[in-house]
């Protein structure tokens, strides 16, 4: 595709690529300049459920309050 054909439909070629996934070869006076591919696909993980196990880390009491039991006013009537 000639360069100048390919600046007045760029957004047109760049829909095909992605939808055909076939590359378009981009020319200049008859030589090639670039090449539009299609993307890679995204790898993804094996298992995505519990991807996270043992990213994170308790540092102290997760079951006790976060102030002390004097503090709330409710508890004092």
């Amino acid at each position: 595709m000639a360069i100048s054909k390919f600046k007045a439909t760029c957004l047109a070629v760049l829909e095909r690529v992605r939808r055909t996934g076939q590359p378009v070869l981009i020319t200049r006076f008859g030589n090639p300049v670039a090449e539009v591919v299609p993307p890679r696909p995204r790898p993804r993980p094996d298992r995505w459920l519990g991807s996270l196990s043992h990213t994170g880390r308790i540092t102290g009491d997760i079951v006790a309050p976060a102030s002390d039991e004097e503090d709330w006013e409710i508890l004092k009537t």
